[in-house]
């Protein structure tokens, strides 16, 4: 069983670097202090050992003059009589000539030095050993750093809190957003969160927020809309398919005229296979699903594919198809023929009597491009931008809606998208071009 993950908390892990840089801060400053006081009283020790030798040196001087080391003791007893914080031990050939007798205990900081002494004309080594007693730094010393150990301790506590309390709070606003954003609905999904309501390092992030509401918006009315489409497209086929059926079992039928009866629910079969087939491609479109085959092609083959498919058709509707231009794509050769034979099909119902289709290419550094052209009634400026949506028919196009139930254009712009092309129309001086690009592979 895996183990449940760790929340991972914003409040917590602020908290902490907080907490963690204000330990690490007043530490090192903390230790700075420590360090430079010990520093100094070092120094002030070894200025005071070097007076303490100085002073010695001096003593010791004078007391030659008098010739002899009795007057010498008298005069170092005299002095460190009433020096407690000093230790002095003088000594000659390896005897104590001289030992003053401090208090005991103590720490005791020692300096050893060498003086020449002069008695009945000859010169001799006298050995001194100074000390100065530093106990009292040491404690002043030890109590500075329980000191500042305690000031460590109780400030990291008390930025902490404080650092806690002013992450909780300045966290507020995302705790505002947490709340704008659970009370929002698809139904009101037209009622954007207003950015300047909060900080400005949210604002993009609530921007981004309206734009990908807004496309939520779209997509939950363009599915409530598809989905009365595709009942609306259904309903007509299953309503045919009944009435025919029940009209058939209403009396006794002759072999011919049941044969007719189940060829007109053949035909309305057929047309519900091709909405559900259609409706299944784009929603594989939808989710992504990428051209199968691809291969380097000629555009214009694929053209005169679908206009020798259509030939027929075109004979009957009087009308004439012309491929301009060439160029070699790699692309899905079966989805472009069914994206161009979708556009000449829809050509076809709307061109001009006795007037010729083009279907033209071209190529840039971008891509390719592929348009069918035709000669005819111009299509509605507001319609343009609906072409290529599910079921749209425009209202010339309401003639022969059995037949056709608007979702050719929009298997286009599935096929052009899968290209990593877009789709375009335009609708002007009788002349209207519907088609679509290819992006240029790699």
């Amino acid at each position: 069983m895996n183990p449940r993950p760790r929340a991972n908390s914003i409040q917590r892990r602020l908290s902490l670097w907080i907490a963690a840089q204000t330990l690490f801060g007043l530490s090192v400053i903390c230790l700075a202090i420590y360090l430079v006081t010990a520093w100094n009283f070092g120094q002030k020790q070894e200025d005071e050992l070097d007076q303490k030798a100085v002073l010695v040196q001096h003593l010791l001087k004078e007391a030659e003059k008098g010739g002899d080391l009795v007057f010498l003791k008298h005069k170092l007893d005299d002095f460190f009589s009433m020096q407690d914080d000093v230790s002095l031990t003088i000594s000659h050939a390896g005897k104590v000539l001289f030992q003053s007798r401090p208090s005991a205990g103590g720490r005791w900081l020692q300096h050893a030095l060498t003086v020449p002494w002069q008695q009945d004309g000859l010169t001799t080594q006298l050995q001194v050993q100074l000390g100065v007693n530093v106990a009292q730094e040491a404690r002043l010393l030890e109590r500075l750093a329980w000191t500042l150990l305690g000031a460590v301790v109780l400030g990291t506590a008390l930025v902490s809190l404080t650092g806690m309390w002013l992450v909780r709070r300045g966290l507020r606003p995302l705790k505002a957003l947490a709340d704008r954003t659970a009370a929002m609905a698809p139904d009101k999904a037209d009622q954007p969160i207003d950015a300047l309501a909060f900080a400005e390092e949210l604002r993009p992030w609530i921007t981004q927020f309206n734009a990908l509401l807004l496309r939520v918006q779209r997509a939950y009315v363009q599915l409530e809309s598809f989905n009365a489409d595709v009942a609306h497209e259904l309903r007509t086929p299953l309503a045919n398919l009944i009435g025919s059926t029940e009209l058939a079992l209403a009396r006794q039928r002759s072999n011919e005229e049941l044969q007719g009866v189940l060829a007109s629910n053949l035909e309305e079969i057929g047309r519900l296979s091709g909405i559900v087939t259609d409706m299944l491609f784009l929603s594989k479109a939808d989710r992504g699903t990428s051209t199968r085959s691809r291969a380097v092609v000629s555009l214009a083959a694929q053209a005169r594919d679908v206009i020798d498919f259509y030939d027929a058709m075109l004979d009957e509707a009087g009308l004439k198809a012309e491929v301009a231009g060439d160029a070699m794509a790699d692309v899905d050769a079966a989805l472009v023929r069914r994206a161009l034979s979708n556009l000449l099909g829809n050509a076809i119902r709307f061109a001009a009597p006795a007037s010729t289709i083009r279907i033209e290419f071209a190529q840039d550094d971008d891509g390719f491009t592929l348009s069918v052209v035709n000669r005819g009634e111009p299509i509605d400026p507001a319609a343009l931008p609906r072409l290529f949506e599910r079921f749209y028919r425009a209202a010339q196009a309401r003639d022969g809606s059995t037949r056709h139930h608007g979702l050719g254009l929009a298997i286009v712009e599935a096929i052009a998208r899968m290209h990593g092309g877009r789709v375009f129309a335009s609708s002007e001086g009788g002349e209207t071009r519907i088609g679509f690009t290819v992006r240029r592979k790699g």
